[in-house]
C-alpha cells in the first residue's frame, strides 16, 4: 500500500468516524431517560417499558409502556401504551423529596389480541353497534407522584432519582357508557386506578 492510498483510506475512516459521532449525538434523543414498571391502571396486570423527561423544566413526561394481562385475570392478551403526563406545580418537603400533587395526563393504549379490531368488522356487528375501535382506547388520567432525588441522598452517580406514582384514569368507552346509563354505572365503575415506579437515570 502506497503512501498516496493510505491517507485515503484514513481520510475515509476519519470522516466516516466523524458523520458516525455527529448522528449519534442527534439521534441521543432517542435514549430514554429512564424506566417505569405499573402495576394495573388499564394498561395491563402488570406493565413496563421506558421513560422521557419532557420540555427543559422536566415538568412533562413521556412513557412506552409493554402491558400483559394473564389468563387468570381475565386474559391472556397484551397492550401496547403510550402516556403523555404534565406537572404544573411541585412541593419540595425537603431537599431530596419532591412531591408532585396534581398531574393531569392523556395516553392511548392498543390491546394486541385477535379479537380486538382496530377497524369494526361491518360482517360481525350492525352499523352503529361499536362507534369506537375495539382495540384502540384514548384515556385522560390523574397522577400524583413522590419524587426521591438519590443523588442528594445516597451520592448516587448512576441513579438520578427514584419515582413512585399512583394514577386514576378513565377511557372514552367507559365514560361513553357511563353517560348513557348514569343510574346503573357509578364513577367507580368507570375511573380505574394504577400503582408504579420509575427510575431516572
Amino acid at each position: 500500500m502506497n503512501v498516496s492510498t493510505f491517507k485515503y483510506i484514513l481520510t475515509v475512516l476519519l470522516l466516516a468516524g466523524l458523520s458516525f459521532t455527529s448522528s449519534a449525538q442527534k439521534m441521543r434523543f432517542l435514549i430514554p431517560d429512564g424506566v417505569v414498571l405499573q402495576y394495573a391502571g388499564s394498561i395491563g396486570y402488570f406493565s413496563g417499558g421506558i421513560d422521557y423527561d419532557l420540555f427543559r423544566n422536566k415538568r412533562g413526561s413521556l412513557d412506552i409502556l409493554y402491558g400483559f394481562v394473564p389468563k387468570s385475570k381475565g386474559g391472556a392478551f397484551s397492550t401496547l401504551s403510550t402516556k403523555f403526563a404534565y406537572r404544573p406545580f411541585e412541593i419540595k418537603v425537603s431537599p431530596w423529596l419532591i412531591i408532585h400533587p396534581v398531574n393531569p395526563g392523556l395516553f392511548l393504549s392498543y390491546t394486541l389480541d385477535k379479537n380486538f379490531d382496530l377497524i369494526r368488522d361491518r360482517d360481525q356487528y350492525i352499523k352503529g353497534y361499536y362507534s369506537l375501535p375495539e382495540a384502540l382506547r384514548t384515556h385522560v388520567s390523574l397522577s400524583s407522584e413522590f419524587t426521591i432525588d438519590t443523588a442528594v441522598l445516597g451520592k448516587s452517580k448512576k441513579l438520578r432519582t427514584v419515582t413512585i406514582y399512583y394514577e386514576v384514569n378513565t377511557n372514552d368507552i367507559y365514560l361513553v357508557n357511563y353517560f348513557q346509563n348514569t343510574r346503573g354505572l357509578s364513577l367507580g365503575d368507570v375511573f380505574k386506578a394504577g400503582l408504579g415506579i420509575k427510575a431516572s437515570f
